[in-house]
């Protein structure tokens, strides 16, 4: 009896043995083909991953600030064009805004500024440029290397043509991935979203009651996003831009750039 006691206490030893290896076993398979399917897609050295290889992390000052508005008791607000510049209807933006002595924030796509410098050459006195990448690309989707090589080759483009490299970044399509983030950080941006956009597919042929919905909405510290190219129905807000700067004024509000915004905002009292 106890010699069977001791050949089964053999027998669930070998078996737990047998476990713990097999265990061993499918945990580093598991991790090895983890590692094998994302190395490039889409966490691990992909357009999720805000790390760099496992060297040294070169990213400028080392933080990143992503900003949707701006905290202030002034009533300041901030407008913002994206896409540009064209020759459609960039010059007509940059004509109203000259016309009401509005400052603005253009962020510029780098292929376009190649293509139509002509447009901005000399006409953004007064207003500010950021980085909008290369050609509208979704960033979010590239790796490192591909977000800092399309956002460099921008920042170039808009350095050249305006005599001003951009500090700020918006990504198309307000997309964020890890490597969007360290490709910003390394060229040492600002990250601007917005805090209202202008919503010209619900007011079809109305300029006036676009503009009255943009300012009704607008608080102290928006950030306003406009596009000055795309589908016709754009015009609407374009059409309505001098009665969204008479309504703005006639609420108190006073124009900025961005820059001169998060200049003028105050730290956020932390919510109890």
């Amino acid at each position: 009896m106890a010699e069977g006691a001791r050949g089964w206490a053999r027998r669930d030893l070998l078996r737990r043995s047998l476990l713990i290896v097999g265990g061993v076993a499918i945990g580093t398979a598991t991790s090895e083909l983890w590692w094998g399917t994302h190395r490039r897609t889409p966490l691990a050295g992909g357009p999720a991953g805000a790390t760099f290889g496992n060297g040294r992390q070169g990213v400028g000052s080392g933080a990143l600030e992503v900003v949707w508005s701006v905290p202030t008791g002034q009533r300041l607000v901030a407008l913002t064009f994206d896409d540009g510049p064209a020759p459609q209807w960039t010059p007509m933006v940059l004509d109203t805004l000259a016309e009401h002595r509005v400052p603005a924030t253009f962020f510029l796509v780098g292929a376009q500024v190649r293509r139509h410098a002509d447009v901005i050459r000399d006409r953004l006195s007064g207003h500010e440029v950021g980085n909008h990448s290369w050609a509208h690309r979704d960033l979010a989707e590239l790796d490192a290397t591909e977000a800092y090589d399309d956002l460099r080759r921008s920042h170039d483009a808009i350095g050249d043509v305006t005599g001003v490299p951009p500090r700020l970044l918006r990504p198309p399509y307000g997309h964020l991935g890890g490597a969007v983030l360290h490709a910003a950080a390394r060229l040492d941006y600002r990250l601007v979203l917005w805090s209202l956009q202008m919503v010209e597919r619900e007011f079809p042929g109305d300029p006036a009651g676009h503009a009255r919905r943009i300012v009704a909405n607008v608080r102290p510290g928006t950030i306003v996003l406009g596009h000055d190219v795309g589908a016709r129905r754009r015009l609407v807000a374009l059409r309505g831009l001098t009665d969204m700067i008479n309504g703005l004024r006639s609420r108190g509000y006073t124009f900025v750039t961005v820059s001169a915004l998060l200049a003028a905002g105050v730290a956020p009292v932390p919510s109890r």
